[in-house]
């Protein structure tokens, strides 16, 4: 089943299968003591014991010497109770390979064999008296140091020798990975595990504000004093100088989640961004930290000096190791000026919220170059991690501090956890540079290896090297980390499957006949319900748009032709003044009024049809839950849509072209004339009628029948008005105006009466009871007209009989006709489509405004249906991130 990786091979370097060359065995086995002359030995106890005080470290219970030189490597090595040594096959590994290995670790392994042994015969030999006893036992401590220090300086240089074979196949695995990234092995990358367990917290923290991950996952939650080598530690373990650095400042005003993942390239990039920082220019760098140093600075509420929002940074490159830490403000012990008074306490309370969850592995940074009494971080850590089951002690400034730290059984005493009142997994030592804030990362990692390999804390076996660089300390904590993600996800998981559970049953018990849709799953389908609706408008018969618009424009219009057009034209004396008056006006009124009136009307006649469409019900299957959303789209839709500005222009053309043609071609069209004429003058009339009756109150009948009287003024206004109608019948022919002598002639036949009136009211009256006896004369004149088609044709010549009015209200039929067609044609050619445009247009752009989908698409069946995507959602992401940990694993 395994693939075929022999094209692999090249891969590794061809020195690889050389390492016996490197190291001198012979000498190595010459340098111990014959196993005759041990047994001869009659040493002193106490003094041997001293000798090999330092020895007995290298062979303590569960370590051995091949786990200490080659436990930082990233060559993976089992070693069996048997004390034989076996690897893990790689897939770049081969049969060989494995067998060049086992055969110098198994000459390493049998050194400390042998060194076991020569202990037991030692200790097993009994004393005699005598010079040569001395003698035996000043020759056997002269062999054990040399010994020693033989073993030393194999450990050194075989601990060089791996270090160059892992830089070398760092840059390797850099060249596959670019390859791979360039598709020449035409094979899909899987996602990687950290990239995957992001995702996990990324979508924990969108299923719900209030639940608080850090509170359920393992992250490594970095806190120290402040300038203690925080973010300089952590720089280390991601191999770039991307924060923000100042001379005993606070730096640090806000939590920075670091997401570390293994990549072809060494990049940075936020998770609210896109950009990408390239962290091998140091323009990208300088950039970096500068947006780094904004967002904490816009992260602070004004009058605070530190926030408690998160930074999201995802970083990538060749070699580093998988884990998500969190970079906390330092820890201070007194409040300087210009920062807020509860910046202690608020540091304190950050640094506890993110340390008390159980599954946080807590990265407890502690300066070295300053004394231990001074820490205020270790306490705190202790009263969060009591038992040290999650706790990583890390030293740093150890080049200071061996400088100036007048006993190193200090440090010794530190890294052992005996000085401090607080227990720990692991202790570290490490160098972070030597103070300067331009150097780079390589310059760090080759003084600190120096450093350690000339320090007298690891000759005089004070330190474990293990127990020293970054590179060991990032090795542990990747460790401790992917541990305590395997034993906490799966609880994660199990716990998501009841929510699960629980949120299915109460959906089937409340909603049993509906699709579990979520909000997005709701918006597209009310969205194909709005754009089939829009599409329903194309539908709508030509007939039924012309007789809306006919209708609804007649509305708008008529006032205006009766009060401005048609009863100023009938108070002329003669029907070629009353029919120069009737063009003069239509004129005017085509020219100013009567297409931009045709267009709003046109404009709100779609409006109705597309509201009716949306608003109207379709019977059972009409569901409320989208009235809001179809609101909203129809008022945004009608909101951009703006009628074409040229329709107006060609309007105008055809409205005048319709008003100046005064031929009636038959007698069907007279008579549809006359119909139109008659049933508006009726309108006004009952409209004249109400306002009268509106003016001098309720006649007899009605006081009889349902007892109510006339007000004063009505009263008053009803004696005026039978004064008036007196005068109306003594000439029927009146003007439409009242003289002022009229005026008063009626006033003083009223005060006679003992009724006082104003001349106002006198005339506002009179402009009722004359408009009533008007409309009345025109209908009577309406009624003889309908027999004056002939003399019509024949332009009532030797006809006492005159039907000019007849022909205004067929000019104004015919316009009313014409300009309701061409407005149905724009709105079936052009208006209708553009309106589908705008509709599809603001649905897109609600569709990427979630924030708009959550206002308009509301309620318990949304929030559950969303919560079960989500909960589904988290715990498939939870079981495929479980499942490739096991694969992992095997």
């Amino acid at each position: 089943m395994m693939p075929d990786l022999s094209e692999y091979k090249w891969i590794v370097p061809d020195f690889i299968w050389e390492l016996d060359e490197y190291i001198d065995f012979d000498k190595l086995s010459k340098a111990l003591p014959e196993s005759e002359d041990l047994m001869k030995l009659l040493p002193d106890f106490d003094k041997i014991g001293e000798s090999l005080g330092s020895l007995k470290e290298f062979f303590k219970p569960g370590y051995n010497l091949v786990s200490e030189v080659i436990g930082a490597s990233d060559l993976p090595l089992l070693l069996d109770s048997s004390g034989e040594t076996a690897f893990r096959a790689t897939d770049q590994g081969s049969e060989n390979e494995k067998q060049n290995k086992k055969g110098l670790l198994g000459e390493l392994v049998f050194l400390q064999q042998q060194l076991q042994q020569h202990e037991e015969e030692v200790r097993s030999a009994t004393p005699g008296p005598g010079s040569s006893q001395q003698k035996r036992k000043v020759s056997d401590k002269e062999k054990v140091d040399q010994l020693q220090e033989e073993l030393l300086r194999t450990q050194l240089k075989y601990q060089r020798m791996l270090e160059r074979l892992e830089k070398e196949n760092k840059e390797l695995r850099k060249i596959v990975l670019q390859k791979d990234d360039k598709g020449i092995h035409q094979r899909k990358l899987k996602k990687s595990l950290i990239d995957m367990y992001s995702e996990v917290l990324d979508i924990l923290s969108d299923y719900d504000a209030s639940y608080n991950t850090q509170d359920h996952l393992p992250r490594v939650v970095v806190v120290g004093d402040q300038s203690a080598g925080k973010t300089s530690v952590l720089e280390m373990i991601a191999q770039a100088r991307i924060f923000p650095r100042g001379s005993g400042e606070m730096m640090t005003r806000s939590p920075v989640m670091v997401t570390l993942s293994e990549g072809p390239h060494h990049v940075a990039i936020f998770k609210d961004s896109s950009r990408e920082f390239d962290l091998t220019k140091e323009e990208d760098l300088a950039a970096l930290r500068n947006e780094i140093e904004v967002r904490m600075r816009k992260s602070v509420k004004e009058g605070y000096t530190v926030s408690a929002q998160t930074i999201s940074l995802n970083v990538k490159g060749p070699g580093l190791q998988r884990m998500v830490l969190v970079d906390l403000p330092g820890v201070i012990s007194t409040v300087t000026s210009g920062m807020a008074p509860d910046t202690k306490e608020t540091i304190f309370s950050i640094s506890k919220a993110y340390m008390q969850n159980p599954n946080a592995i807590i990265l407890c940074i502690q300066d070295g170059s300053v004394d231990a009494e001074r820490s205020i971080v270790t306490d705190l850590v202790s009263q969060m991690d009591p038992q040290g089951k999650r706790t990583i002690f890390v030293l740093t400034k150890v080049d200071l501090a061996e400088k100036n730290v007048a006993s190193p059984n200090r440090i010794q005493q530190i890294i052992e956890g005996k000085l401090f009142p607080m227990k720990a997994l692991g202790y570290f030592a490490v160098v972070t540079g030597k103070g300067n804030s331009s150097e780079s990362i390589e310059s760090i990692r080759e003084y600190e290896e120096e450093f350690f390999q000339n320090s007298k804390l690891l000759k005089k076996c004070m330190l474990k090297a293990h127990q020293v660089t970054t590179r060991n300390l990032s090795l542990a904590v990747s460790d401790c980390f992917w541990k305590m993600v395997r034993e906490s996800v799966e609880q994660q998981a199990d716990a998501f499957k009841a929510t699960r559970f629980n949120l299915e049953t109460e959906w089937k018990n409340n909603y049993p006949r509906l699709r579990e849709l979520d909000r997005n799953e709701l918006f597209e389908k009310a969205k194909n319900e709005i754009l089939d609706e829009v599409i329903s408008l194309s539908q709508v018969t030509p007939k039924h748009w012309e007789e809306m618009l006919q209708k609804t424009l007649w509305e708008r219009v008529s006032t205006h032709v009766i009060e401005n057009i048609y009863l100023p034209a009938a108070q002329t004396t003669n029907s070629g003044t009353f029919n120069t008056t009737v063009d003069i006006k239509l004129k005017q009124w085509t020219d100013k009024q009567l297409p931009n009136k045709a267009v709003e009307v046109a404009w709100e006649t779609l409006q109705e049809e597309f509201s009716r469409f949306m608003t109207e019900q379709k019977g059972k299957e009409h569901d409320d839950i989208f009235d809001k959303l179809k609101q909203a789209v129809k008022e945004e839709s009608i909101k951009r849509h703006k009628w074409n500005e040229r329709a107006e222009d060609s309007l105008r053309v055809i409205q005048h072209n319709a008003l100046e043609d005064r031929s009636i071609s038959d007698k069907q069209q007279w008579d549809a004339a006359i119909q139109f004429m008659e049933e508006t003058l009726q309108s006004r009339l009952k409209d004249t009628e109400s306002v009268i009756e509106d003016m001098v109150g309720p006649d007899w009948k009605k006081r009889w029948l349902y007892w109510i009287s006339r007000s004063k003024e009505q009263g008053i206004r009803n004696e005026t008005k039978n004064e008036l109608e007196k005068m109306i019948r003594c000439n029927e022919e009146h003007p439409a105006y009242l003289a002022n002598d009229e005026v008063t002639t009626v006033r003083k036949n009223l005060e006679a009466r003992g009724v006082a009136v104003d001349p106002c009211l006198i005339k506002d009256t009179w402009h009722q009871v004359y408009r009533r006896h008007f409309l009345r004369g025109a209908l009577g004149h309406c009624n003889l007209c309908r027999r004056g088609f002939y003399y019509y044709q024949r332009h009532f010549v030797d006809s006492e009989l005159e039907c000019n009015d007849v022909v205004l209200f067929w000019r104004i039929q015919r316009m009313l006709a014409i300009t309701s067609n061409t407005l149905r044609q724009q709105l079936a050619n052009t208006e209708v489509r553009r309106l589908e445009k705008n509709v599809k247009e603001v649905l897109e752009d609600f569709a990427d405004d979630y924030e708009k989908k959550m206002k308009l698409i509301t309620g318990k069946r949304v929030q559950l249906a969303e919560d079960l995507k989500k909960v589904r959602e988290i715990q498939e992401k939870l079981e495929a991130f479980i499942e490739a940990l096991h694969q992992e694993e095997k």
